[in-house]
């Protein structure tokens, strides 16, 4: 009889393949779920055995879950589509909500040990600005915004619903991740990388809760350990404005600092404009109208819980952004500012 192995779905996305890089370098077996054709560039350095399927399809799913001779199964559904597109996307359903059901109904035909799924911040109904958001029971995607939000709510609920009846799965919050190991091209990254390469000139008013994704990684590992059945844990740190996260950028790289901050009013007319020359560029939006909403939004995320039950901490910020600026040089996608900058010494 084999000992312990982690499957993991979305293992070849930033949280995902952060999560495998933890387990394998703990010497853990690791099963990783990546879509047919989609890039393996992020599990290329990890050790880990690579199965195709899509959590879409629960054919798919069967190998990588025949695990018969496994003493201990653990899953971690990291899978699910990040979405701030204004407009209506079928597939973002599908992914998060439809996806999440198989792979639950999946676990509980296999019997797996343990079940930790990584929803969000976004599906906590939000309550009034300032008052301390802390985890909650129940979800209904009625009382959140935005298509993500809802289907990240929606999922939720039917995770924690088969708790009831004997499932051992917990679930996770990530607020908004950030550092190194995005091979994708996820939102705040992307700012990064834009304003690194001298490409972002402004930046809009607000902010959010910004938190490590190897602390998120770790809080999942520890969600894993001792994480207790149909709990929920908020895995954040702290609200930063953009502008606050731009000017530590800015001297942790040698760039000039952001002068122009957009009010919120201006951002949100030109929104829809921002929208399609990004899409022209193939690349995600830096904001859209539910990215401004989200900056406005309430955001004091308390993860007191997750601190006291699971043992969570967080790192500095400025040391996220250090080692996502080294990531980013070490792999050659800032070519601008490598050009400029890699030659002078950073302080």
């Amino acid at each position: 009889m084999m000992g312990k192995i982690y499957i993991i779905t979305g293992a070849n996305g930033h949280l995902g393949n952060t999560i495998a890089r933890k387990l394998v370098a703990d010497n853990q077996e690791v099963r990783a779920l990546v879509l047919p054709d989609d890039p393996v560039k992020s599990l290329d350095d990890v050790k880990c055995d690579i199965f195709y399927g899509d959590v879409t399809d629960k054919n798919s799913l069967e190998e990588i879950f025949n695990v018969d001779s496994c003493d201990e199964t653990i899953v971690i559904h990291c899978a699910g589509i990040v979405s701030i597109a204004s407009k209506y996307q079928q597939k973002v359903y599908n992914v998060n909500v439809l996806g999440t059901k198989n792979i639950v109904d999946m676990a509980l035909s296999k019997h797996v040990s343990k079940f930790v799924y990584v929803s969000s911040v976004h599906a906590i109904k939000e309550p009034p600005k300032e008052e301390k958001i802390t985890e909650v029971g129940n979800f209904n995607p009625d009382n959140v915004t935005g298509l993500y939000a809802k289907t990240k709510a929606e999922a939720t609920n039917y995770v924690l619903s088969k708790t009831k009846e004997g499932f051992n799965a917990c679930v996770v919050h990530p607020s908004g991740i950030i550092g190194p190991n995005d091979y994708g091209h996820g939102h705040l990254t992307q700012m990064i990388m834009d304003y690194l390469d001298g490409r972002l000139t402004a930046c809009v008013k607000g902010g959010y809760d910004f938190v490590d994704v190897r602390d998120v990684a770790d809080g999942v590992l520890r969600a894993v350990e001792h994480g207790k059945q149909g709990e929920c844990y908020i895995l954040s740190n702290q609200y930063f404005s953009v502008l606050d996260i731009l000017n530590r950028l800015s001297k942790i790289s040698g760039k000039k600092p952001i002068k122009t901050v957009l009010p919120l009013w201006f951002a949100k007319l030109t929104a829809p404009l921002a929208e399609k020359y990004y899409k022209i560029l193939n690349q995600p939006p830096l904001y859209t109208s539910y990215s401004l909403f989200t900056l406005s939004s309430n955001a004091n995320f308390s993860h007191e819980k997750a601190t006291k039950e699971l043992g969570y901490i967080n790192r500095n910020i400025d040391d996220t952004l250090s080692d996502t600026v080294d990531w980013l040089i070490e792999h050659d996608r800032v070519p601008n500012y490598q050009k400029k900058y890699i030659k002078q010494k950073r302080n």
